[in-house]
């Protein structure tokens, strides 16, 4: 009875494991997904690009000699009005007329409005408006490397727990073995009870990690169909490889980051922008002059006055000019604290400067490490698997206790565990270190 109610087990358990096999992504059922396919779907369709894009159009938009105040404002301006009045008149020889008066009066015409000089503000408006258009292009390049090394580092992660799903898989494959082995020698009475226990106990073990492994899988899998902006129960597989480069150097990593850091560099245009606006607050000591002109067209009817009809057109034109004199010094006060946030953006500039750098040599240091890390668990994985295989035989010949087959099987979990994770995080080092220089690149 013992003997029926242990195959029962031994078959339900292997429908369990296959129907979880066949819920990962190693399936050959799922569509495969590269890496390359997978940036280009985010480029194409992630939400924060898209608006970076737009943003970065409406600054470049913005980049014009009217807007910065170059061009003078010609409007067109209509106007009519009209009245109905009755009207009594009484003339000097005693004479009265009773009037029904329909009065008219209508005017049309072109209008110009010139600022020709106004302390050199125009200037610095246009030299403000490409400075944010820069600003703009910065943040959209800024978004799309954030966006694409979010999606390599979130495929490095499918890969890499797709390697610890096949390990555990392998290693309920010898739970399975390890439980068959218990179970015969307890059917010819060379092991207790206990043995085939202590064997099926390892089995669920290994098949509950491999549940919550799984749904980690998944639930990485919705993040990476996020970033791509599809259909979030989307199923795909991914490769079985990460390929992590050791030909990084910190003095280039820190030489590029310079230049191409969108931080650093978005901290020296907000400096340009603080220069920029005390030219501004200072052209208010200068006079604004500007020239008016324009054309106008009226004609007018009054029945009941002097004059019954009139029609007049001419030109008009005209200079005007203004002048702060005095404004309770608020015109000091603008111009001292445009000179400080002159301080303020240099501070920032060298404060991200500084946080830039230290976030290198933190990356940096991990990368090395994992570079070691690496060479040492892949070895560490070829021996455990050497350790467990020689395990398993001596546990079959009955030389060795559960306990010891055990704990030979965690050590080799633990080796392909150390091994996917040393991969997976100097990947991702080196990944950041390629967005902070903003060089990612995928070849």
């Amino acid at each position: 009875m013992n003997i029926k109610k242990t195959l029962c087990f031994l078959v339900c358990t292997t429908a369990l494991i296959t129907g979880l096999r066949a819920q990962t992504s190693t399936n050959p059922a799922a569509p495969r997904l590269t890496l390359r396919e997978a940036i280009e779907i985010a480029l194409k369709n992630n939400y924060n690009i898209k608006l970076s894009q737009n943003n970065s159009t409406i600054a470049s938009n913005n980049v014009t000699l009217g807007n910065a105040g170059f061009l003078p404002v010609v409007t067109g301006d209509a106007a009519f009005n009209a009245s109905r009045q009755k009207i009594k008149q009484t003339r000097s020889g005693g004479a009265v007329n009773n009037l029904n008066a329909n009065n008219t009066n209508n005017n049309y015409g072109v209008n110009l409005n010139w600022t020709i000089f106004d302390g050199f503000n125009m200037f610095a408006n246009y030299d403000m408006l490409k400075q944010q258009d820069k600003l703009g292009t910065l943040r959209l390049q800024d978004t799309i490397q954030s966006t694409v090394a979010n999606v390599i580092t979130t495929y490095y992660s499918l890969v890499s727990q797709n390697v610890q799903i096949k390990a555990l898989q392998g290693a309920i494959d010898i739970s399975r073995t390890q439980l068959r082995y218990a179970n015969d020698k307890y059917t010819v009475g060379r092991v207790a009870k206990l043995d085939v226990y202590n064997a099926q106990i390892n089995l669920n073990t290994d098949t509950a990690t491999l549940i919550s492994q799984i749904q980690q899988y998944k639930n990485t899998q919705i993040q990476l169909n996020r970033l791509l902006v599809r259909n979030l129960q989307t199923d795909f597989s991914v490769g079985d490889t990460i390929l992590v480069s050791n030909k990084l150097v910190l003095g280039d990593i820190l030489s590029k980051a310079q230049t191409q850091n969108p931080a650093i560099l978005s901290a020296q245009i907000n400096k340009r922008l603080a220069e920029i606006n005390l030219k501004q607050v200072r052209s208010n000591r200068y006079p604004v002059v500007g020239v008016t002109s324009g054309y106008t067209f009226s004609n007018s009817r009054t029945p009941a006055g002097f004059t019954l009809t009139q029609n007049a057109h001419g030109l008009a034109y005209g200079l005007t000019a203004s002048i702060n004199i005095f404004d309770g010094f608020n015109q000091w006060r603008k111009e001292r604290n445009a000179k400080l946030q002159i301080d303020n953006a240099e501070i920032n500039r060298k404060q991200t400067q500084l946080e830039i750098e230290a976030q290198i040599s933190n990356f940096f240091v991990a990368y090395l490490s994992g570079l070691d890390l690496i060479k040492i668990s892949q070895s560490n994985v070829e021996l455990t698997k050497k350790n467990l295989d020689i395990s398993l035989e001596k546990y079959r010949l009955g030389n060795i206790t559960p306990l010891e087959i055990r704990e030979a099987q965690r050590n080799y979990l633990n080796a392909e565990s150390v091994y996917a994770n040393a991969l997976y995080q100097s990947k991702m080092a080196e990944v950041t270190l390629q967005q902070i220089t903003n060089s990612i690149n995928i070849q």
